[in-house]
């Protein structure tokens, strides 16, 4: 408090993490699951996270990490050469691993594997296609996050590169929810982003799917 009587911030806005989901792909657009599959960005997808970078850099961020594919990487290479930042490139950042899923479009999963996709739109713990479960993307990926983060200034901003699926898991264990609350999170659009802060009792979800008026999902976690 203020001489004045007045409640001041002492610590400023506290950090934040900004969850930033690559740009398009030709899987995407087919509506063909990636996983972990090395998909390369379409020239739409480069074009999209050139004008997300334009905002983002304008936030000032402090580090950019993102997953090592390619559509995240190169997604992220677009905010290094605005900011002059290095990318720290983490493995454990990747889409979830979804077994025989990858590279089948939504309709032959539904077709193929009807049960345990609607288990997991339930919110149940399913192995996608013999996969990773969505709980042990967030045991490897929200630890990385984390680490970053606390090597950031007081008031620091991380920029993470990621995956739609990986993003929504990393929120939900940093927000502390219980998994099968997860799937509350709507999916990200391609180069949306959703940013976390840090308040007095924790992380708290300060924007969703921001960086555009709404359009369509497209992608794993749609």
């Amino acid at each position: 408090m203020s001489s004045t009587g007045e409640v001041t911030d002492r610590t400023g806005r506290g950090r934040r993490i900004i969850l930033w989901r690559h740009g398009q792909t030709a899987w995407n657009v087919e509506r063909r699951f990636q996983g972990s599959t090395d998909v390369e960005l379409t020239e739409t997808g480069v074009g999209q996270a050139r004008r997300a970078a334009r905002l983002l850099a304008s936030l000032r961020p402090d580090a950019i990490i993102s997953s090592d594919l390619r559509r995240a990487a190169d997604t992220a290479a677009e905010l290094a050469a605005l900011t002059g930042l290095d990318i720290t490139r983490e493995e454990a950042l990747r889409e979830t691993y979804a077994g025989v899923w990858q590279g089948l479009t939504h309709e032959e999963i539904i077709a193929r594997h009807g049960a345990e996709y609607a288990a997991w739109k339930r919110g149940e713990a399913v192995r996608r296609g013999g996969g990773e479960l969505e709980t042990e993307v967030a045991d490897r990926a929200a630890p990385v996050v984390l680490r970053h983060t606390e090597k950031l200034p007081e008031d620091g901003t991380l920029v993470v590169v990621s995956h739609g699926g990986t993003i929504r898991t990393t929120i939900g264990r940093l927000l502390g929810l219980e998994a099968q609350h997860w799937e509350s999170f709507g999916g990200l659009s391609n180069c949306c982003w959703s940013v976390l802060g840090e308040g007095a009792r924790g992380w708290r979800l300060l924007e969703h799917n921001a960086g555009t008026l709404p359009v369509p999902v497209l992608g794993d976690d749609d």
